[in-house]
């Protein structure tokens, strides 16, 4: 049993998680009026979580051909066989059945808006098969979820929670461009698009560049104009912008061996420090 359930958090990567959580509570600190009960903040997690492994099952389930022929790839449970075609079916009805009703628990405006979410979730595993920019695609799931959580806390959707989704989302598009360089050879074996394929890995790095530079533009502004934040916020938005320096320093268009760790690594201490920072300012300063 406990053997099957690591299979599943591999097939999952459940330590991604690590992306989206730390932001999520982030926004409800930024967002909220009065303190949220200790339900609304399990109900939104709890969307959270089963949001992004729906949305990593329908990538394994849509990849697994793609997965099986790229080395990168070939030895994830999917793609080895060891979880079936109807296991993976099964996960993504749960984990949407668990996302509506979790939804539904927060309020009818996010019960409505939550098909919207499931349709961006499928659709960007899709998206390499027709467009060169899919990256983008995720980058608007996760502009949505302070815009989410805005919803939950107050029936809203205010102009922070607006800067705060770019934030997320430039911060998350710019990452996944210099993850997808790994398969940058397969995907134009294979005629998969991605933003490296229509411009080149230099191109690619650049444009990365220029996003978490947009990244750190709009958490600048949400903290002068929107937040407001104080003295904490925006020692702690230096240091956010002194990891992103040093994941671009990691990676070159002739060395990719540090991706990983640019990757997992750095961006997930930028997503804890986020939180961390405004939870801080938030309740010292």
């Amino acid at each position: 049993m406990l053997g099957r359930l690591k299979i599943y958090a591999d097939l999952l990567k459940i330590e991604h998680t690590v992306f989206a959580l730390p932001f999520a509570l982030a926004s409800v600190v930024i967002l909220m009026k009065d303190a949220p009960t200790l339900e609304k903040i399990l109900f939104i997690s709890l969307a959270l979580v089963s949001a992004r492994l729906t949305g990593m099952a329908f990538n394994r389930l849509l990849d697994r051909e793609f997965d099986a022929k790229n080395p990168r790839t070939s030895l994830w449970p999917h793609a080895l066989g060891l979880v079936k075609t109807r296991e993976i079916k099964a996960i993504i009805v749960i984990f949407s059945l668990v996302f509506v009703l979790s939804c539904a628990l927060i309020n009818r405006l996010a019960l409505y808006l939550s098909p919207v979410v499931i349709l961006l979730l499928f659709l960007y595993p899709l998206a390499k098969r027709f467009t060169y920019y899919p990256h983008f695609i995720l980058g608007l799931v996760y502009l949505l979820i302070p815009v989410a959580v805005d919803v939950s806390l107050n029936e809203r959707i205010s102009l922070s929670a607006l800067f705060l989704g770019i934030g997320m989302a430039t911060w998350v598009s710019g990452f996944d461009i210099l993850y997808s360089l790994q398969d940058y050879d397969f995907d134009l074996k294979m005629g998969l698009k991605s933003i490296p394929v229509r411009f080149g890995k230099g191109g690619a790095i650049r444009l990365s560049r220029f996003l978490h530079l947009l990244t750190f533009l709009s958490l600048l502004l949400l903290g002068l104009f929107y937040y407001p934040a104080g003295w904490i916020y925006f020692i702690g938005l230096m240091a956010i912008a002194a990891f992103l320096w040093y994941e671009h320093l990691l990676i070159s268009e002739k060395d990719l061996s540090k991706i990983n760790r640019a990757f997992f690594t750095v961006n997930g201490f930028v997503s804890i420090l986020f939180f961390l920072i405004v939870l801080l300012d938030r309740f010292i300063t």
